[in-house]
């Protein structure tokens, strides 16, 4: 048994918390009934104050090389615009380092951070829920080298939350401002609030960081960690969904091909337009809009008008707009028409092993269970020890001659990481060999 398990089921994970990390007073305690600390205070200020938003080259150079010449690891956030703008790039980039203090930098005025990232190569970037603040980073130049994710630290440690609030609050002691985390951050100029509240966002990240790493050491689980944290930062940029109007809400009710093909011309539609107008494409028609028209196939803009998400507020125009592609897929012939369904790889659905294989319907019931329980045992997520995804891939394909030498090897081929690979194939070795 590793050090993690035999000190998980004994971690509550309760803190005392209260003290500001620079009195050292914040520690993270496993005893299973801790003294209630005091009340957490509530962050109101940046310690520096809010810092000025950087827009312009010159001001960007001196803080490239303020922080280039910062030391430990820097703090990274950034803020997107999310239901309010087209795609996921970034409004606001959020940075903290010891002896450079925080920056705000505008990557609308300056779209080009490659500077930054550059100077930070080789600097431990801090991120809380790295995976997603990563892919926007990068469309502006800033890819890390290496990272350490808080919030995934927290999951690994077996914190019940693991939002930055709650992670600051019960770790660190403090409140951090709430309520501007789903503002319009395309907003010129922005509000000082949501400044103040963006410059809070990487106030503590590092401290926050500096107490997950001493639990996760205590736990015995910081080289597990260190593990995914890398995992994450080596990972290429995600590929582009392969028919994505297939994630259209409320896809369940779409039965017929020529329905299919009215969701899928009505969302290329939309993607187009929200594109070119640079909005969010539930501004310009809802997904249930989608799924109506698609489930009515509307005769003609009147009938369409008649419609949940057409109404009186759109425009014969926009109407026409929308009832032609209705009618181009209506037009279409049987050849064009999109598959009831998306080309299944890897297994079925578990719904359906017990018909098609009860065998390997057996092995994931036993693999589930022990999964389920070395969880319970290592105070952690089931997913964050093993992807559900593996264990069924593993149950329905299991390697010949199962022994603990095949399924880690199986398991390392689906990209579980060698700590995984340690802890897990034991489970699956007594699974698949029921």
């Amino acid at each position: 048994m590793t050090d993690a398990q035999e000190t998980a089921a004994d971690s509550s994970l309760r803190t005392t918390g209260g003290a500001p990390p620079d009195d050292g007073g914040s520690s993270v305690t496993g005893a299973p009934d801790p003294e209630p600390g005091p009340e957490p205070i509530p962050l109101l200020e940046p310690r520096e104050g809010i810092p000025p938003v950087v827009a312009d080259e010159d001001t960007l150079a001196r803080v490239i090389a303020a922080f280039a010449a910062g030391s430990g690891p820097v703090a990274v956030d950034a803020e997107r615009a999310s239901g309010y703008r087209y795609g996921q790039r970034a409004y606001l980039v959020q940075l903290r380092r010891e002896g450079a203090g925080s920056a705000l930098i505008d990557p609308v005025a300056c779209p080009d951070l490659s500077g930054l990232g550059e100077a930070l190569s080789g600097v431990e970037w801090v991120l809380h829920a790295a995976t997603q603040d990563l892919p926007c980073l990068r469309e502006i130049g800033m890819v890390p080298t290496s990272l350490f994710d808080t919030e995934l630290a927290g999951r690994l440690a077996g914190f019940p939350r693991v939002g930055l609030g709650a992670m600051v609050e019960g770790v660190l002691g403090f409140v951090l401002e709430k309520g501007h985390s789903a503002v319009d951050w395309s907003t010129r100029p922005l509000p000082e609030p949501w400044l103040r509240y963006a410059a809070l966002d990487v106030e503590l990240l590092v401290d926050l960081r500096d107490a997950l790493e001493k639990e996760l050491d205590r736990q015995g689980k910081l080289e597990w960690a260190r593990q995914e944290f890398d995992a994450i930062a080596a990972a290429p940029p995600a590929e582009p969904r392969k028919d994505p109007w297939r994630r259209t809400s409320g896809m369940h009710k779409v039965r017929r091909r020529r329905q299919l093909a009215v969701v899928r011309e009505l969302w290329q539609t939309r993607d187009r337009i929200a594109q070119r107008r640079d909005v969010s494409p539930g501004k310009v028609l809802s997904d249930t809009a989608i799924v109506e028209a698609a489930l009515s196939l509307p005769a003609d803009a009147q009938a369409l008008a008649a419609l949940n998400g057409y109404g009186q507020r759109m425009g014969r125009r926009q109407l026409e707009q929308w009832q032609a592609a209705v009618d181009r897929a209506k037009g279409l012939s049987e050849a064009q028409l999109p598959a009831p369904g998306q080309p299944v790889t890897g297994p079925p659905p578990p719904r359906a092993w017990a018909d098609k294989d009860p065998a390997a319907a057996a092995r994931l019931s036993a693999a589930r269970a022990g999964v389920s329980a070395l969880a319970e045992r290592l105070n952690m997520p089931q997913e964050n020890l093993i992807t559900p995804d593996t264990v069924r891939r593993v149950c329905w394909e299991p390697p010949k001659g199962v022994d603990a030498g095949s399924v880690g090897a199986a398991l390392a081929g689906y990209g579980a990481r060698p700590w995984q690979v340690e802890l897990v194939t034991p489970v699956l070795v007594s699974a698949l060999s029921a």
